[in-house]
């Protein structure tokens, strides 16, 4: 068998067993199986929020690449579009369409 802290469990006897029991309990490496359990629900949980979220986050991604192309091609557009003059507000729009 493997050494456990340094001793095979063969050489311990029965009370150099309970203390490596105790040993392993206060160590953490001996955990009761319903905390096993809730650790591992805990751990699914956790990755299937974590899944989910980089989910969401891929498709922001994709939302804002697509965003700021449009802002491009639209900032082209303005910028190519010829310099009209100013129309006064107050005048007919036809006076204005014949200037």
């Amino acid at each position: 068998m493997d050494a456990i802290f340094g001793f095979s469990p063969a050489d311990l006897g029965v009370s150099g067993l309970l203390v490596l029991v105790v040993l392993l309990i206060l160590t953490g490496r001996l955990v009761p199986r319903s905390t096993l359990v809730d650790m591992r629900e805990e751990r699914d949980t956790w990755r299937a929020a974590h899944s989910e979220s980089e989910a969401a986050r891929q498709a922001e991604r994709e939302q804002v690449t697509e965003l700021l192309e449009l802002s491009r091609t639209a900032g082209h557009v303005l910028t190519s579009l010829p310099k009209s003059r100013e129309v006064d507000a107050g005048a007919d729009v036809a006076e204005a369409i014949d200037r």
